[in-house]
């Protein structure tokens, strides 16, 4: 199998032998930022969104960013052009860079953009429903995608120990927010919830929003651990995942333990929704 080619720091190189300097503050403190889109067709799907999500993140932490927008969707779109892959995961990381005393960031972040074939869940989890944690842990700016995952590995570790396929995160108040890389949604009473605050704002969560509204009242609010319970639907929602169903939370059976009519009709407009996408005029800027 070809290896895979990657942009890193203004090159494009096979993935084996793509490399930071060990100096890097990525790897020295974790501090820097990635986001992370899909291709369908070959198309990537929402670039302009991440790409503006990825400098929201980078302002946040007070990270340079010395390139354009145009200038990441275009290395964005050589990457994929070089790789080919119908449908493709696509990684745009921002390292801190150098430092002179490996604690304060300079003004040369490093940017990388990694291409790779998606993985996505088995149809079974469609078909049948996930079970789900959740986790207690104090997070630190989760609007920021950031390459610090350490609390994120943890809980995903011990999700898996009991056979969930993702944690989601629970306040000391019992407010729930968010997955370790999903968001989260409930049906109740025909109105579909979901959180507001304290959540990476996911571009798949929003065009769940978006087509939900056609047909459902959608309500943006906190929502509890009993709310999660008692919930008539739940679902998740990724990049990776698009909608899949949530059948347990903790080992507790919720939305009668099967995949609901209102998640499943969601998960068919999305479908469409991607595939106008795909009809649509093209955004494409100029190649590099």
């Amino acid at each position: 199998m070809t290896s895979p080619v990657y942009y890193v720091d203004g090159r494009f190189v096979p993935a084996d032998q793509a490399t930071l300097p060990l100096g890097d503050l990525a790897i020295m403190r974790g501090y820097g930022i990635f986001d992370f889109l899909r291709t369908y067709r070959r198309v990537p799907f929402k670039l302009r969104e991440h790409v503006l999500r990825l400098y929201s993140s980078a302002e946040q932490i007070g990270l340079a960013m010395p390139w354009s927008v145009g200038e990441v969707e275009a290395i964005v779109h050589e990457t994929n052009d070089r790789n080919g892959y119908d449908d493709a995961a696509i990684r745009i990381v921002v390292t801190g860079g150098p430092s002179p005393d490996l604690m304060m960031p300079g003004q040369q972040p490093r940017l990388a953009v990694m291409a790779e074939p998606i993985s996505t869940p088995p149809e079974r989890q469609y078909a049948q429903g996930v079970g789900v944690t959740t986790t207690r842990m104090a997070r630190i700016l989760p609007t920021v995608k950031s390459l610090n995952y350490l609390g994120a590995i943890l809980a995903v570790v011990e999700a898996r120990k009991i056979g969930a396929v993702e944690a989601i995160y629970r306040t000391p108040d019992d407010h729930v927010t968010e997955g370790t890389r999903s968001n989260l949604f409930i049906f109740r009473g025909g109105k579909l919830l979901t959180p507001e605050s304290g959540i990476l704002p996911g571009i798949t969560r929003q065009v769940v929003l978006e087509v939900a509204a056609r047909e459902y009242p959608v309500v943006l609010t906190d929502l509890t651990y009993a709310d999660l319970l008692g919930a008539d639907e739940v679902f998740i929602t990724s990049t990776t995942k698009e909608i899949v169903p949530v059948v347990k939370v903790d080992g507790q059976v919720v939305g009668g333990g099967r995949p609901g009519e209102c998640t499943q009709d969601l998960m068919e407009r999305f479908k469409a929704y991607v595939d106008r996408c795909l009809t649509g005029p093209s955004h494409r800027p100029h190649s590099l």
